[in-house]
């Protein structure tokens, strides 16, 4: 009796946040260890399919670069990275649109059906989703001029389409989305799942963005910060408190909530449940950006 009065006691926890959170939409990126282990995937689908019963409208946005990875390993195409980004030729560009828009997008989406969920597959393709532009980087060092180098087929968003997202959404979907997008000659570019997640938060006007990463969140000093203002943010960043991959994430968190998104939070995919943690406890599990 003792332990059906804890759950009663969750339960009762939670009601502040499903209230919060009814009707709204909660954009999440998925990615990392949270894609790729059994148990995580089946976790994952479930709390996925829980926030569309209580009400909440989740949008998903996929990565895939494990995957794509091993494919192009398999084919013999050799991958090289430049800050961080693969640089994507025609022949690797084929790769990637096979790896996210088919067979990772549609393991995703058959996962949350399996587990009592209405999900849809779409890439920036679908609905004119994503429209795209390439990815123009220069890099800026003290000791030499600016060195402009080109990705390929790397792009980022110009323009986000959300009249399909609302539709599905009214009618009881779950957008299940690859980070595929063309551009106005119908090119196509492989874009940064982060940047495209966020994208969509912004345009869709959501409640929340969530991040799913393989660390607990922003460390400082080796102790979780489970909170940062826009201000204290770009202070880690100058100071190189966080470096590599948390800094574009950081980047993403604050122009969604400049944008008018509330929250963005960057939470630890390899915990059982992490996205009902984050939204639904007092203490939460990850770092949350406000504005």
């Amino acid at each position: 009796m003792e332990s059906e009065m804890m759950k009663a006691n969750l339960l009762l926890e939670s009601l502040p946040y499903i209230r919060e959170f009814y009707g709204q939409t909660v954009v999440i990126k998925y990615g990392g260890h949270a894609m790729q282990e059994e148990k995580l995937k089946k976790g994952f689908a479930l709390n996925v399919v829980l926030l569309k019963y209580i009400g909440v409208n989740p949008v998903i946005v996929h990565g895939g670069g494990p995957q794509i990875g091993q494919l192009l390993a398999q084919l013999g195409i050799a991958s090289t990275f430049r800050q961080g980004l693969r640089v994507t030729d025609q022949a690797t560009m084929d790769v990637v649109e096979m790896v996210l828009a088919g067979r990772v997008n549609k393991e995703i989406v058959n996962s949350i059906n399996l587990n009592g969920g209405k999900a849809v597959g779409l890439s920036g393709k679908d609905g004119d989703l994503i429209r795209a532009k390439k990815l123009e980087m220069v890099v800026s060092s003290k000791d030499a001029p600016p060195e402009i180098i080109d990705l390929g087929k790397v792009g980022e968003v110009e323009h986000i389409e959300t009249r399909l997202i609302e539709s599905l959404t009214r009618e009881g979907f779950i957008p299940v989305i690859a980070p595929v997008g063309v551009d106005k000659k119908g090119e196509t570019y492989n874009i940064n799942a982060d940047a495209v997640a966020g994208a969509f938060a912004r345009a869709l006007g959501a409640r929340r963005l969530i991040l799913l990463t393989d660390v607990p969140g922003v460390m400082v000093n080796e102790e979780l910060v489970s909170s940062l203002t826009r201000e204290k943010t770009l202070e880690l960043i100058e100071n190189k408190t966080v470096t590599g991959g948390m800094i574009p994430k950081l980047k993403c968190c604050l122009e969604t909530v400049a944008a008018g998104v509330q929250k963005a939070h960057i939470i630890d995919g390899r915990l059982e449940n992490s996205l009902l943690l984050e939204l639904f406890t007092r203490a939460g599990i990850g770092t949350e950006v406000v504005s």
